[in-house]
C-alpha cells in the first residue's frame, strides 16, 4: 500500500522562475541516483498486531497471516519503512533539495502516482527492517490534467534482518495546477480576428499498460487473441488479474487456463466527463463475469451505451485501438443486446 501524498506548503522563497519558463532539466537530472536514505531503520520490528490491523482494515482473512507460523501480506511491505507523524531522522537532505527547487519553481503541488513492488522473501513477525532508499529518475517536464511538473521517482530496498526482503518503487507528480478560469473571460471576449486554424495533430494512442514480470503473460496472451486466466498449481484456485501468488493458499506456483470467451455483465458504468485523448465518451466499462467464475474490467463495445444491461451476454473480442496496440473488449451475444 502506498503512503498517501499530501500537498505541500511553500517552504522557500520564490525564486524569479515560473513554470513558464522551465528549469533546466540537466539540473533536475543530476539528482538521479543520488540517495534519499542509507541504512535507515524500520521504526517498528515486524510484529502481529500490525499485520492484523492491516488484515482487517482490507478485509483479509487468509490464514498464511495469522497463527505461529504467520507471515505479513505482502503489500505491507512499504508499511514497515514508513516514518509516521514524527517522520525519520536517518534520511539524507537530497531528496529535500529536489523538492526545494521544485518548489522554488513554482511546482508546489504534489500528489501520487502509482507504486511498484517485488518481493524477494516473506517477512516474519520479528524480522527487524532495513533501507535505501535513492531518488531513481526524475522527468523531463511534462503536461497533464492537473497541470505541468515532473514526475519523480523514488527506489527502496528493503532488508529483513540484513536479507533482502523486496523492492518498493513509489512514483509522484510534482506539478503547478493549471490556473483556474477567471468568471468573467467569457463574457465580452475581444474583437479579434480569429486565429488560423492549426494544422490537424495526429490522433492521441491509448495510454500503455505497466507490463511487468507479474502480469507480461497476459500481455502475451492478449498479442496472439488469447485470454488467460491464472491458477494455482496448489489449490487449483483461479484467479484474475494476475498476481504474483495465491491469495487463497499462498502459494507462488501458477499455470494458465485459456478462458472460453463467454460471459456476461456482472456490473458496469457509462463514462459521459471528464474527456480524456484517445477516448470517445460516452462509452460503457463493464465488470465482466467470466464463464470461467472470474471477473475482469473491460469496455463493452458494438453496442449502444444506453442499451448495455446487467446480465446482458457477452463474448470477448480484441480491439484495435491504434496501429500497435489491441486490448481485450466483450460485444454482445448474438440475441443477448438489451
Amino acid at each position: 500500500m502506498s503512503e498517501v501524498a499530501q500537498e505541500e506548503p511553500v517552504t522557500v522563497a520564490r525564486s524569479a522562475r515560473t513554470p513558464e519558463t522551465p528549469l533546466p532539466y540537466e539540473r533536475l537530472k543530476a539528482f538521479e541516483g543520488q540517495p534519499a536514505a542509507t541504512a535507515a531503520v524500520g521504526k517498528d520490528p515486524v510484529n502481529a498486531p500490525m499485520i492484523r490491523h492491516w488484515c482487517e482494515a482490507m478485509g483479509d482473512a487468509n490464514p498464511a497471516y495469522q497463527g505461529p507460523d504467520a507471515i505479513a501480506p505482502p503489500t505491507m511491505l512499504q508499511a514497515w519503512t514508513m516514518g509516521g507523524l514524527s517522520g525519520h531522522t536517518d534520511r539524507s537532505g537530497a531528496f529535500d533539495a529536489l523538492f526545494a527547487l521544485l518548489d522554488g519553481a513554482g511546482y508546489t503541488s504534489v500528489v501520487a502516482t502509482d507504486c511498484e513492488q517485488e518481493y524477494l522473501r516473506p517477512l516474519r513477525p520479528g524480522d527487524e527492517i532495513t533501507f535505501d532508499a535513492v531518488i531513481e529518475a526524475v522527468s523531463e517536464r511534462k503536461t497533464t490534467k492537473l497541470g505541468v511538473g515532473h514526475f519523480v521517482t523514488t527506489r527502496m530496498d528493503v532488508r529483513a534482518d540484513g536479507e533482502p526482503a523486496g523492492t518498493h518503487r513509489f512514483r509522484i507528480l510534482k506539478y503547478a495546477p493549471h490556473a483556474p478560469h477567471a468568471p468573467h473571460a467569457r463574457q465580452n471576449p475581444p474583437a479579434v480576428p480569429a486565429p488560423p486554424a492549426a494544422p490537424a495533430a495526429s490522433a492521441p494512442r491509448r495510454p500503455r499498460p505497466v507490463i511487468n514480470r507479474d502480469n507480461a503473460g497476459f500481455w502475451a496472451g492478449v498479442a496472439g487473441h488469447r485470454l488467460l486466466i491464472q491458477r494455482c498449481t496448489g489449490c487449483r484456485t483461479l484467479r484474475f488479474p494476475w498476481l504474483p501468488g495465491c491469495s487463497r493458499c499462498g502459494s507462488p506456483e501458477w499455470d494458465t487456463v485459456e478462458a472460453s470467451g463467454a460471459g456476461t455483465v456482472f456490473s458496469y458504468v457509462v463514462l459521459h466527463h471528464p474527456p480524456f485523448p484517445a477516448f470517445d465518451p460516452p462509452y460503457a466499462v463493464g465488470l465482466i463475469e467470466l464463464a470461467e467464475g472470474v471477473r475482469m474490467v473491460s469496455n463493452i463495445v458494438g453496442v449502444p451505451h444506453d442499451r448495455v444491461r446487467i446480465g446482458m451476454p457477452v463474448r470477448l473480442d480484441f480491439q484495435r485501438v491504434d496501429e500497435e496496440f489491441e486490448l481485450p473488449a466483450f460485444r454482445a451475444a448474438a440475441g443477448g443486446e438489451g
